[in-house]
């Protein structure tokens, strides 16, 4: 289902005051220039046109504030209703002072039509400059903002962010043109319809080698443009196809229409991607039209009557919108379900086909070093096997096969996937197992230096291979921030390792996904004290900001 609504979710350092006042000086200068009458708005509902009404609600308490415009314009029974919805709202404690704005437009088509595509409403460009508004660690701006080299670490470490929520859109600049008029001319009318939904750079030539020699799968250049989606793995190959490109021939050949496609990614993210708590916090708008002040009983009663007709129908409207919704959420759905289905069964069979490979790998090294010949590479001997375990139940029965790993979880929980498990996570956290005891014993012994990501990384893993994109070794700034999310990882270890008899067990394995269980490993690496990795859960995906 393609994105037909417009919605903006940005943050400024201005605290709640001071954003409400710019925010309804902006929404007052915008409805004049529709030629609509912004006095004497109030709480509740004001006609500021014959066809178009402005409800304004707000709250303040210990929760926090929040205030909130919704303009409906209906110009005819046949046009539907357009709805344009401002917030301002106050952080939550997590949000370290910041201060949210969020704009939403969207069409109620008449019963039996599709809605139209809500384009970038002025007022977001007047706002967005007017509230220095921020994503993470970036500037959202309405102009492309020059990359130089001097930048271009600063604008990696905001690529890689784990709070961005924006995609980052990033122009070149052709050998031989001036950036500035290219820029202009070019990249401007490209990035018309990105206003409010992405990080808008321009990559200037003397910067563009720096970047792309530091993001070396994820380049972008020859006047090109990238989409950067969140969640960006500079260090992963695989992970460069999420980032898509537009080449210079696609742009000039048709530049109204590259437009139009560059902004449909980042305003379908826009309309999918969950809000900030403080936003999902906010109530449900539920303004009354306002009743008639006098008048005969009569006249009161066909006021009454009126209003909550005018209510039933909006509601009824909203109810028609949100099925529509609701049903290409569904169809959207199936599909990830059914790619979802078939790429797990292909990477089985690649988990499979990796894992065989390098256990055969490990048997011709040790061939050759016990032959010192080549000659041995072809030897007719089948490849060593692995002995895996029948359950997770039998997986931790066995660990005393396995010296440099101590289990300190609960083992219940463990013993529970069993009822639970889909395809290879036995297999995957046996060889996790296998991989982190084999890093243990040789990082106690010397010969490894660095953490178990980086040995994954190297040669000295090819007797027990684990793959590196099921390896992290830090959770992201949110979980570590969140009192209860940190907690559920402050796992057990020894007293004699750490008094206090726990510790945060952030680093941990991807053992399998597709499903809400998605089981984790989490470990903690005292092999330079006691010589072992300490594995303190395994079992269902801990909560996080997702869950």
């Amino acid at each position: 289902m393609e994105p037909r609504g417009y919605r903006m979710v940005v943050s400024t350092e201005f605290d709640y005051v001071k954003a409400c006042g710019i925010a309804e000086r902006h929404l007052l200068e915008w409805l004049r220039s529709k030629n609509y009458d912004p006095s004497g708005l109030d709480e509740g509902r004001t006609e500021i046109a014959p066809h178009a009404t402005l409800d304004r609600d707000s709250e303040s308490g210990r929760k926090g504030a929040y205030s909130r415009w919704r303009m409906r314009e209906t110009h005819s029974a046949a046009s539907g209703t357009w709805q344009s919805t401002l917030i301002v709202r106050s952080g939550l404690a997590e949000d370290e002072g910041r201060t949210w704005v969020q704009v939403d437009v969207e069409h109620q088509p008449p019963e039996g039509q599709f809605p139209t595509r809500a384009n970038t409403p002025n007022i977001v460009r007047s706002l967005l400059d007017a509230l220095e508004a921020r994503d993470a660690q970036a500037d959202v701006t309405t102009a492309p903002v020059f990359v130089e080299a001097d930048d271009v670490d600063d604008t990696i470490e905001e690529l890689c962010d784990s709070n961005r929520r924006m995609p980052v859109v990033m122009a070149t600049v052709p050998y031989g043109k001036d950036p500035d008029d290219w820029s202009r001319t070019v990249v401007e009318p490209l990035f018309r319809n990105l206003h409010g939904l992405a990080v808008l750079y321009v990559l200037t030539p003397e910067a563009q080698s720096k970047f792309n020699a530091a993001l070396e799968f994820h380049p972008v250049f020859g006047g090109g443009v990238r989409t950067y989606l969140p969640g960006l793995d500079p260090a992963w190959k695989p992970d460069a196809q999420r980032h898509p490109v537009m080449s210079r021939r696609t742009i000039e050949a048709a530049p109204r229409r590259a437009a139009s496609i560059l902004a449909a990614l980042p305003q379908r993210l826009s309309s999918r991607q969950p809000l900030p708590a403080a936003l999902l916090s906010i109530p449900r708008q539920r303004t009354r039209p306002r009743l008639a002040a006098d008048g005969t009983d009569v006249v009161r009663l066909r006021s009454d009557m009126a209003a909550v007709t005018a209510l039933l129908d909006e509601a009824e409207r909203a109810e028609s919108v949100r099925v529509d919704e609701i049903n290409g959420l569904y169809a959207e759905l199936a599909k990830a379900e059914q790619a979802s289905n078939e790429l797990r069964g292909e990477n089985e069979e690649l988990y499979d086909k990796v894992q065989e490979s390098q256990r055969l790998i490990r048997f011709l090294r040790e061939q050759l070093q016990g032959a010192g010949d080549f000659a041995a590479a072809h030897a007719s001997a089948a490849p060593a096997e692995i002995d895996y375990p029948k359950t997770f139940s039998d997986l931790l029965d066995r660990l005393d096969e396995l010296p440099g790993i101590s289990f300190t979880g609960n083992a219940k929980i463990t013993r529970a996937l069993d009822s639970q498990s889909v395809d290879n996570w036995l297999y995957v956290a046996w060889d996790g197992l296998l991989a982190l005891d084999h890093f243990a014993r040789s990082s106690a012994d010397g010969a490894t230096s660095g953490d178990f990501l980086a040995w994954c990384k190297s040669d000295a893993s090819s007797a027990f291979p684990f793959p590196t994109a099921k390896v992290s070794m830090r959770e992201s700034d949110t979980v570590a921030r969140k009192t209860k999310l940190r907690n559920e990882r402050m796992l057990p270890i020894p007293k004699d390792v750490d008094p206090a008899g726990q510790v945060f067990m952030q680093a941990h394995l991807k053992i399998g996904g597709g499903n809400t269980i998605a089981p984790r490993l989490h470990f903690y690496d005292d092999c330079l004290g006691s010589g072992k990795v300490y594995v303190g859960y395994l079992g269902p995906h801990l909560r996080n900001t997702l869950t």
